[in-house]
Parts: structure tokens; sequence; C-alpha cells
């Protein structure tokens, strides 16, 4: 019945055209282990103006009284396929991977992404706000360059064309490039040396768009921002090697942002990434040696990298648990009993919920989201019980301020035929 009634208030506010304000909530801002009880946040124009306990309500805000429930920033999904892949299993909706196509770094992942996709209300309900499309790499080390999503049912989507760059080393970068990890370092040095030397010349020759060039000189292009900094790198490695690598690159090219994705055994070399103020992308649950460059897998990872002082993002990146981001709360909430297992080494809850909404929005560069705080989008998701509890679902999520519908065809198509009589039902059903 809560959430009946809050979904018609929430259905009667016009987006943006008033203030909102959510009272008696219990905020968890993402903010250190920051709680405010009883709090009231207020939305207007789209933005967090105030919040905190007991704070007077602005004349002519609609209400929404939260009554005790937790309250949170959206989750930010990263790395995830949302919009490129709607059906893994089906190349044709598949979009993430140019497999024989003669570019890689230039591929630009805004100009596939699907607004229509089913996915979108699925996330959204779950209390995803913001994610981000990464490619998977075809044919060569690099996959293409990443975008930046709004889930707000009202648009826009992309909100960041050409945030980042993907890249695939390790055992999968291994084998794109020829059947050994110094094929892929090759290939990898081969670019970011071309961009180097076209940065510093523009009319350099770099490679041509031939079909017979080893180098396209658009891929080239496309790796300037890489050089300049403007964009990420996000690496996909496991192996500690392979990481310490990784940072290497730092030294090379010193404007370079390395973002590292899976990093099974970074707790080995947690030191060194943290000097090399390198963000992680892992999982809370990886813990079996299913690979060579995983043999030291651990639950402890996210741990002790975050007690080393890197920035740890819990991201849905497959093995147990799959890769959709509705099971990002669940994977926070796993990193948090890690920490009471014996011997164990997790997180806070305070760093677990950091874990997937502000560091990912950090490592982003989305400044103005991730947390809930004066200033900040209004990205809001309001739970019927402990965030971190797999059983725990959100009741309503604001983005930018707008409330959002909290359906979806899986909802839609229950809701039409869960009333049905016997003899209204399709008839491939028993009667």
């Amino acid at each position: 019945m809560k959430r009946a009634l809050l979904t018609m208030a929430l259905a009667a506010t016009p987006a943006l055209a008033a203030p909102i304000a959510i009272t008696g909530a219990t905020a968890h801002t993402a903010r250190g282990e920051e709680v405010i009880r009883n709090a009231t946040i207020i939305i207007d124009n789209g933005r967090i103006t105030a919040i905190g306990a007991g704070l007077a309500v602005p004349a002519g805000a609609t209400v929404i009284d939260a009554k005790g429930q937790p309250v949170t920033p959206g989750i930010v999904a990263v790395p995830s396929d949302l919009g490129l892949t709607e059906v893994g299993g089906v190349r044709e909706t598949n979009d993430g991977s140019a497999r024989t196509s003669s570019y890689s770094a230039a591929l630009d992942m805004a100009a596939a992404i699907n607004p229509g996709s089913l996915h979108f209300a699925i996330y959204r309900m779950a209390g995803v706000t913001r994610a981000a499309a990464v490619p998977d790499s075809g044919n060569a080390v690099f996959g293409g360059q990443g975008a930046v999503l709004s889930l707000a049912a009202n648009g826009p989507t992309v909100t960041r064309p050409r945030a980042f760059q993907y890249v695939e080393l390790g055992e999968a970068g291994a084998r794109l490039a020829g059947g050994s990890r110094p094929a892929a370092y090759a290939q990898l040095i081969d670019l970011l040396d071309a961009a180097k030397r076209l940065a510093a010349n523009p009319a350099a020759s770099v490679g041509g768009d031939d079909s017979g060039s080893l180098v396209k000189r658009r891929d080239v292009e496309a790796l300037l921002p890489v050089l300049s900094g403007a964009q990420s790198l996000m690496v996909h490695v496991e192996r500690a090697a392979d990481i310490l690598e990784v940072l290497k690159l730092k030294a090379r090219y010193p404007a370079i942002r390395p973002v590292l994705v899976g990093a099974r055994e970074a707790w080995l070399v947690a030191a060194q990434i943290a000097r090399a103020g390198v963000p992680v992308i892992t999982h809370s649950l990886y813990d079996l040696p299913d690979d060579f460059e995983g043999l030291a897998a651990s639950r402890n990872n996210a741990g002790h990298l975050q007690a080393a002082g890197v920035t740890v993002v819990l991201g849905p990146l497959g093995g147990v648990g799959g890769t959709t981001p509705v099971n990002l709360p669940g994977y926070a909430g796993n990193a948090v009993g890690q920490g009471t297992v014996p011997g164990g080494k997790g997180l806070t809850k305070g760093q677990a919920l950091a874990s997937i909404t502000a560091n990912p929005a950090r490592v982003l560069g989305l400044a103005d989201t991730g947390t809930l705080e004066v200033g900040k989008r209004a990205d809001i998701v309001l739970w019927d019980g402990d965030p971190l509890e797999l059983m725990s679902t959100p009741v309503a999520v604001w983005i930018d301020g707008a409330p959002q519908p909290m359906t979806s065809r899986q909802t839609l198509l229950a809701q039409r035929y869960k009333a049905l009589g016997r003899t209204d039902l399709p008839l491939q059903y028993p009667r």
C-alpha cells in the first residue's frame, strides 16, 4: 500500500515545476559514514538545495514522507553494456564489440546507444540513475570510446559521449593481439606513441585509413584525449604483474589516467596502486582461481585496496551474480559482510555505499552527482529497507529531481495477466 500511495503521489508531481521535499528520511549521504536521521531533502530545479534534520519545507513544495526509510544517492553502474546490448546471445542486438572492424580506438559507442532498450527501465527500478556504456574489444586491444548515460525516462540518454577509452590486456588482450602479452603491450604502446607524435606535430604521418594500414590515423587521433588526460583509460587486467605494467604507463605518458578493471590480484600490489593514484573497478565476490591470471583472487581484495587508500568501485563484472547492475547493492553488502568473517577484510557500510555511488561518479568525472549534498544533482533513491540487503528494493527514484516511473515491461506484463480469469488466458496456458 505504501508503494502504491507513493507512486500515485509521484505521478501527480510535475517534474521540476515546484520544489520537492523528502521528509522523515534516513539519509545515507555516501560521504564517509554520515547518516542524517529524520532528514529533510529539498530538491529544486533538479538540484539538492538543502539537506538536514528538521529543515523547514518551502511553501508550495510537494512533500514526500519517507517514514524513516533509507534514502541514498542514485547508483552509478560501471562498467555496463546498457544501450549497447539487448540480448546477450543475439549478435544482431550487440553493438559493443566490433569483431572484424578495421577500427578500434576510434569506435564511438555513443552512436549506437538505444534509449528504447528495455533494460533502462529495469535498472532504473533497481536504483541505477547513471551508467557507463563500455565497449568490448573486437579484434584489437582497444575497444573504443565509452559513453556516460542518464537513465532518466525523459532523457537525454547520452550525457557525455567519448568519456573514456577502453583497452583489453592480460589473457584476453594477448589473444586479441596475436597470442601473447608482449604482442598486446606492443599494440598498446604502438598506438599511444603514434598519438604522442601526432600531438607534438599534427602534420605527422602516423598511419592511414586504408585496409592495409597496421595503424589507422583515426584510431591514433582518438587517443589524443587519453594522452592529454581529458579521457581516462579503462584497462582490463587481472594479474598483479599486469597491473604493475599498467602503472608504468604513467611514467611514459605523464598525463594519462588509467582505471583498472577486474584486478582480481590487485590486493597483492595495493600499495603501488595507491601511490599511483589509480582507481580500481572490481567485484566483491571474486574468490576462485578460475583462470591463470586470477590465481590469487580473494574476497578481501576490495577491503585491502580500501585500506591502502585506493578508490574502490564495485562493478557488475560477471562471475557470481552476472553482469546486471541490478545486483550492485548486493555486491556492496557482501563487501560489508566480508569484514565480519574471521580474518576477513571488508568495507564499512559507508565505504560500500560509496563504492556504487560516489566513487564511480568520481571515476567518470561526474563531480555533481554521487552524494547527497547541497548543489549536487538530485539523483536520489528511496528504499523500503537497508539498501545493502538483498531483500530491499527502491520505492521511488528521482533523476535530476524528476520522479521516475517505477514500471518496466515485466511489471506491465504482470499487471496485465495476473487478474485474468482462466478463460481469458492465452491458449498455451492450461485451463
